[in-house]
């Protein structure tokens, strides 16, 4: 698999290849020749007296401090040293890749001043496996996400710390000798522009767009199943309430997805004739109105996703004229709301999911099941503390839907004194769509049992081929035991299953 890099950038399914697949890097021979002609342009700016922030001037609350000549090249080494500041957590490999990408592609781009060289190594780096030792504190949000690009760009300058395309951690020096790849030696403005951009949040945003999309499906799904096995209703999913009656994109897809799970299901069918229940409980009849706004939340985020990964920045940047000039363009504001957003939505969709797989639990509700879905209840527990695994996933979700951008500290001396907090808006996310998967686990394991209690009616041939891959790694009903090690397998399953 190999990925070209041109001055046009890249595209989503790009970085999610680099940073999930190792996809290799080439950069076109068009971006080299604009990375070149900026490049001189930098460089007669460099010789000069005028100030230019970055490249003879100090940073941020120093930015009025003049720089000499001879210690230009020093203090870009001086950045890169001083702002891998982090702490905390090491970073997830995918993100690391992701954010390098990303600020690869603003290189080629040949807005931002550095020489061929440093976009040529970063790429090398990258299609080497090698992964600088990111951590999770150490970015505001705001005039980059500082502290994780410093710490991958001290890997470019030979030094920092790094794992190998085996995943242990090894001296970059060692590492960089055993690809092939030369520590490049920072010069005027470089090392601005390897910190100077909104690449992590943006990562952990395109990374999460994709995890969402698969998550989606499988929720519809899981969601098909539990109106199944608790003897609900599919006429609330037709088309034509959705379609005519209540537009929204998102809605039509869910309820379209989980009308084609249920069809042909002898469940579904058993209770057609003659069944009191009037209407179905909110978590089963509106799940398509809850998914599909998460749904239309998603496609918002990837509107924002699409405009910032067409976007050049970096501060100063390098206009087509030539002309070297400060913005704000690094604020990570549009960026971090969206993030903000699906971590709202997300915790909603677990929250209904979980309100679905308490239905199966209460024999009072559960429409002829035994409580807690146990196999011989009293003596045995069934799925009761499955539950309250469940509720403390949702509630842990809950409280990674307060939004981080709301938030903001003033830093360097009060330079810097609004940022996004984006980059923890996209570590929460991370967080919260996992809780969300493993919180469709559970009502998953819980309906698969359901279902299957109903026999001799059979399922849909959806919702039926979907417990026979469970029945893979996950046994049915029978004598209590040990649930840890099933909840996981059916979370791994999760993680690879595309409904």
């Amino acid at each position: 698999m190999k990925t070209v890099i041109t001055t046009s950038g890249m595209t989503m399914q790009d970085v999610i290849d680099i940073a999930r697949k190792d996809s290799k890097i080439e950069i076109s021979t068009e971006a080299l020749a604009a990375i070149a002609k900026t490049r001189a342009q930098v460089e007669a700016l460099a010789i000069g007296d005028t100030p230019v922030y970055g490249i003879s001037t100090g940073f941020g609350a120093l930015a009025q401090r003049h720089i000499p000549l001879q210690d230009r090249t020093k203090l870009q080494k001086s950045l890169i040293r001083s702002h891998a500041a982090g702490m905390g957590p090491v970073v997830d490999r995918e993100v690391v890749r992701a954010l390098m990408a990303l600020r690869l592609k603003t290189m080629c781009s040949g807005r931002t001043g550095v020489r061929p060289v440093v976009a040529e190594t970063y790429a090398a780096i990258l299609n080497a496996g090698i992964t600088p030792r990111v951590l999770e504190f150490g970015s505001l949000g705001c005039s980059g996400d500082l502290a994780p690009l410093s710490h991958c760009a001290l890997v470019l300058m030979g030094e920092g710390r790094a794992f190998g395309p085996d995943g242990i951690e090894a001296p970059v020096a060692q590492l960089l000798k055993e690809a092939g790849i030369e520590p490049v030696e920072l010069r005027e403005k470089e090392g601005l522009a390897l910190i100077n951009g909104t690449d992590g949040m943006l990562g952990m945003l395109i990374l999460a767009l994709a995890d969402a999309d698969q998550l989606l499906d499988q929720a519809d799904l899981v969601a098909a199943m539990s109106v199944e096995g608790q003897l609900g209703t599919d006429q609330v999913f037709r088309p034509e309430l959705h379609e005519n009656l209540r537009p929204h994109p998102g809605q039509t897809i869910s309820a379209a997805n989980m009308f084609a799970a249920l069809k042909g299901s002898e469940i579904v069918a058993s209770h057609r004739e003659g069944d009191g229940v009037v209407q179905d409980a909110y978590s089963l009849r509106c799940a398509p109105q809850v998914a599909g706004a998460v749904r239309d939340t998603v496609e918002h985020a990837r509107l924002v996703a699409s405009r910032e990964i067409r976007a050049i920045i970096d501060n100063p940047v390098v206009l087509e004229n030539g002309e070297v000039t400060s913005n704000g363009n690094f604020h990570g504001a549009p960026v971090a709301y969206v993030l903000d957003f699906l971590a709202i939505a997300l915790a909603d969709l677990g929250s209904i999911s979980e309100r679905r797989t308490d239905r199966f639990l209460d024999a009072s509700r559960n429409r002829g099941l035994p409580p807690f879905l146990a196999d011989d209840p009293g003596v045995d527990s069934g799925l009761m503390i499955a539950q309250y695994t469940q509720a403390a996933l949702v509630s842990e979700n809950k409280r990674l839907a307060n939004p981080a951008s709301v938030d903001s500290i003033p830093s360097s001396a009060m330079q810097e004194d609004h940022v996004s907090m984006g980059w923890h808006a996209g570590i929460k996310l991370r967080k919260a769509l996992d809780n969300t998967r493993r919180v469709l686990a559970i009502e998953l394991t819980a309906a698969a049992r359901a279902i299957e209690l109903r026999a001799p009616s059979k399922p849909a041939a959806k919702t039926g081929a979907l417990i026979q891959i469970l029945r893979k790694t996950v046994p049915g009903m029978g004598p209590d035991r040990e649930l840890s090690s099933e909840l996981e397998a059916a979370y791994q399953l999760l993680l690879e299953f595309h409904a």
